[in-house]
């Protein structure tokens, strides 16, 4: 049974819509919503479509079942503020990442986290890492596709031993809207990178400033993941790479200056909109007593 986990943060009418990955939980994002709430913003830490259940749970959905859920979160946090960032972790960046290109004229800013359109990681198995494409092909193959699934391996996107072991044993106690699943089912992966072919394509569509927090030694996703982004989107980019931490750096050692960078990134985008805002009204009322 799906449990609700998602939570809301009232705060300044700048916020931001926080994104988890694949078979994970708003709890991986709670840190960080902490964080930006307490710098002022507004925050939604949403919760995404056959997340928090059980493995039935999440194979009922799709990838555009996923996003629909982003899309419907941004409606409800685009109610409360007049600016609103996206930000996610894993898959959660990808998510993020739809929806700037999708809607470029909601989202002033995008905080891409260890994105992952490919399990490439160094402990990621040899089938995830060079093989994972074939999932599209042998979807339709019911018997051999719907039963499978891939675990992963020590240390699990997370360089803070003590934090690892909480997090293992939570994820094993079966209870997944604390720490998520302990497995990722092929369907899910095989709509993870459906999804992220789509992403890839329309990379160019982004206009709106993204800031890429990754692992320098990221056990899941490889950093360049997020060199893609950076080389692909049309707008401003700044790459922070973290030595300390590995895929889970909302939560890992460095958690701490993926909020601090990430407050820095989206005040300047602020200031600056509100100074292209100032200038714009001086324009307006320059031009309206020009021709009074």
């Amino acid at each position: 049974m799906i449990q609700n986990t998602e939570y809301f943060l009232k705060g300044g009418r700048a916020g931001v819509l926080l994104i988890h990955g694949l078979t994970g939980t708003p709890t991986e994002m709670r840190l960080v919503a902490r964080g930006l709430h307490k710098a002022g913003f507004t925050v939604y830490g949403m919760q995404l479509a056959g997340h928090c259940g059980d493995v039935n749970d999440l194979l009922k959905t799709t990838w555009q079942d996923w996003y629909k859920s982003v899309e419907v979160a941004a409606d409800k946090l685009g109610k409360s503020v007049d600016h609103m960032f996206v930000a996610g972790l894993s898959m959660g960046a990808v998510l993020a990442l739809r929806l700037a290109t999708e809607q470029p004229e909601r989202v002033a800013g995008v905080g891409v986290y260890g994105p992952t359109f490919k399990y490439d990681g160094w402990t990621m198995p040899f089938f995830a890492r060079h093989l994972s494409f074939l999932l599209q092909w042998l979807r339709p193959i019911k018997n051999l596709f719907n039963n499978r699934m891939f675990h992963e391996q020590a240390p699990y996107g997370i360089k803070d031993e003590r934090l690892r072991e909480m997090i293992v044993n939570s994820m094993y106690s079966g209870d997944s809207a604390a720490a998520g699943l302990p497995g990722n089912p092929w369907p899910s992966v095989a709509e993870m990178l459906t999804l992220s072919k789509k992403v890839k394509r329309k990379l160019h569509k982004v206009t709106a400033p993204c800031l890429m927090v990754h692992a320098a030694n990221d056990d899941i996703a490889h950093i360049e993941n997020s060199r893609l982004v950076a080389r692909s989107v049309n707008g401003p980019t700044h790459l922070v790479e973290l030595h300390n931490s590995y895929h889970m750096v909302t939560i890992d050692r460095e958690h701490r200056t993926l909020i601090n960078e990430t407050v820095g990134y989206f005040r300047s985008i602020l200031e600056k909109r509100v100074v292209e805002q100032e200038d714009e009204v001086y324009s307006q009322q320059t031009v309206q007593m020009a021709t009074g």
